[in-house]
């Protein structure tokens, strides 16, 4: 187990997919992450071990949704009843990068010299080139009711196996978020999505 003044830093890829009605969206990601463990090893029990601060970038973000088309739509008539009508729906992939600037992170003690488990909560905020979920096409053809800007509260765990002493492969899954808390017109969002990490870290 490190000691309190231990920095950690590496690049990272995620992979994932999207869950319930987002189950047909992909996602894939790629920076690089630091941490410093901020106590000593505090000692309960199977619950011993250290907490950790870190952040992360994301200069490469994607997500692949099913391409544009139409979607049927039903809404309450004034008089009562239910009308349809067809409209057309954005799609494809998009583009953007994402910065993660709160990560919280309980790093367990083990007597393993290699293997060190750990789960996390986090924070953070997504970019894309084009209005993200897909939602209805405005005249311009983006789509119409969501937003550029998301954020992607998480939480999940994993584990370091160290390969050296200062050197570490790392494997996570964690569970994502996405909203634009209401930025847009609408709120569509990703309400679950499941990433899985794989990074290599070095120890100073």
């Amino acid at each position: 187990m490190r000691d309190a003044k231990s920095w950690e830093f590496g690049p990272f890829v995620n992979y994932g997919n999207g869950l319930a009605s987002r189950s047909s969206f992909k996602f894939l990601s790629a920076g690089v992450q630091g941490g410093k463990a901020l106590t000593p090893v505090v000692h309960a029990g199977i619950f011993s071990g250290q907490f950790e601060f870190g952040a992360n970038i994301m200069p490469l973000w994607q997500a692949y949704t099913p391409p544009e088309g139409q979607q049927t739509y039903s809404y309450p008539l004034p008089g009562g009843g239910t009308g349809i009508s067809v409209e057309p729906y954005g799609g494809g992939t998009y583009y953007g990068a994402s910065i993660t600037p709160v990560i919280f992170r309980w790093n367990f003690f083990t007597k393993s010299r290699r293997f060190e488990p750990w789960f996390q909560a986090a924070g953070g905020l997504i970019y894309t080139t084009h209005k993200f979920p897909p939602d209805l096409l405005v005249p311009h053809g983006t789509p119409g009711g969501t937003s550029v800007f998301n954020f992607s509260p998480q939480g999940g765990g994993g584990f370091h196996y160290f390969t050296r002493p200062k050197r570490s492969i790392d494997v996570g899954v964690n569970g994502v978020h996405i909203s634009s808390a209401s930025l847009g017109d609408r709120n569509p969002g990703v309400n679950a999505s499941i990433q899985i990490q794989v990074g290599y870290t070095f120890w100073k």
